[in-house]
């Protein structure tokens, strides 16, 4: 079976959560959101190793909650950068070459074990795997002319575990940064790599403001 490294990004300072800790360090259900996470991929498969990107100044919290997780020996941790896309940079550092990687948001605390599967096993087939879901709003476009409506049914909402063979990552890491780069799909992309979308889940929410933890809550409440 092809090795397998998650880099969890969980850098960010989550201001817009209006707490005085980032989003990933708070708790939900009497545990780090930061730990949900953290454990679900080391239950997902025992031989996948786990690269946590946490910024410097709260080193310390994020090993306490590694040292906590199910299985704190597979899981490193390393600083992050001034962007997303320096921080899984740092991440890929540690990757070796032949493995399947996938990059992870910390705070998408609910992220199911069979997600990671399907991720693991369409990107080991097609080279990469995104899981995206369907706009269910209308949905408009700001053009130089005002603002249109577009088709809902072609809007594709991405999530993460992005997930992708080494090979093809860590290559197109290589590239200089750009601005245009808001997730591991677009710097692949811009390497001239098709992205396969797969269907995502839609408790795969990411935790960005109070509300979404009580959200994530009820979530929990209702699966258990």
């Amino acid at each position: 079976m092809v090795k397998k490294f998650a880099v969890i990004v969980a850098a960010g300072s989550g201001t817009r959560m209006g707490k005085p800790i980032p989003k990933q360090y708070l708790l939900l259900n009497d545990k780090p959101v930061l730990l949900h996470t953290l454990n679900t991929f080391l239950n997902a498969y025992s031989d996948i190793e786990i690269i946590l990107v946490v910024s410097e100044e709260h080193i310390s919290t994020a090993e306490a909650i590694a040292q906590s997780a199910f299985d704190a020996t597979r899981i490193k941790i390393t600083t992050g950068g001034d962007t997303r896309f320096h921080s899984v940079k740092n991440g890929l550092m540690h990757v070796e070459d032949e493995s399947i990687v996938f990059v992870h948001d910390g705070v998408r605390c609910l992220v199911t074990a069979k997600l990671i599967v399907r991720c693991y096993e369409e990107a080991l087939a097609n080279g990469n795997a995104i899981p995206a879901i369907k706009a269910v709003d209308s949905m408009r476009v700001e053009t130089h002319h005002g603002n249109v409506i577009i088709d809902r049914d072609k809007v594709h909402i991405i999530q993460t575990p992005q997930t992708f063979k080494s090979s093809i990552l860590k290559a197109a890491f290589n590239q200089p940064y750009d601005e245009a780069f808001t997730d591991e799909a677009t710097v692949a992309e811009m390497m001239g790599e098709k992205i396969n979308l797969i269907e995502g889940e839609t408790n795969n929410i990411k935790i960005t403001q109070a509300i979404d933890l009580v959200i994530a809550e009820k979530i929990l409440e209702t699966s258990s």
